[in-house]
């Protein structure tokens, strides 16, 4: 599977360990930077990775951050992706059978490496459950008054 990373620069270790974890395990990856631990902001590395996997360009996306959540938030801006931030495995299956989750969202300041692993093989073995969550995922597309 093609897969799509990308951190600030709180969490370049987790998202180089995490990549060289994937492409061991024979996922091509597409990592969007950033490189090193000077400062930069987590919206333009969220909102890059939201556009890579909204175009088709990678099947599924990481996103990391220190805490998981402002990249997060960014990441759900654009229409196109459902986002999850999660810090263990079950809500990482259950973002894939329930809200059919195509990016998934950690923060390195929360979770270890082999959570972070654990939470990753969740994420890309579970597949969408379909039927009576397909109706719900449809309105996540739509603004609601």
């Amino acid at each position: 599977m093609r897969i799509a990373i990308a951190s600030d620069h709180a969490a370049v270790a987790l998202k180089t360990a995490l990549a060289d974890w994937l492409r061991g395990q024979g996922h091509e990856v597409d990592d969007l930077g950033t490189d090193g631990d000077a400062s930069v902001d987590y919206p333009d590395f969220g909102y890059k990775l939201a556009a890579h996997v909204a175009a088709g360009k990678a099947a599924r996306g990481i996103a990391l951050c220190g805490t998981g959540i402002g990249i997060s938030i960014a990441v759900n801006r654009n229409p196109a992706v459902r986002c999850a931030l999660v810090s263990e495995p079950l809500s990482a299956a259950l973002s894939r059978e329930h809200n059919d989750a195509n990016i998934l969202a950690m923060g390195a300041r929360v979770i270890g490496i082999e959570m972070a692993k654990a939470c990753l093989t969740a994420f890309l073995t579970t597949p969408f459950g379909g039927e009576r969550h397909a109706k719900r995922v449809a309105k996540l597309g739509i603004a609601q008054a």
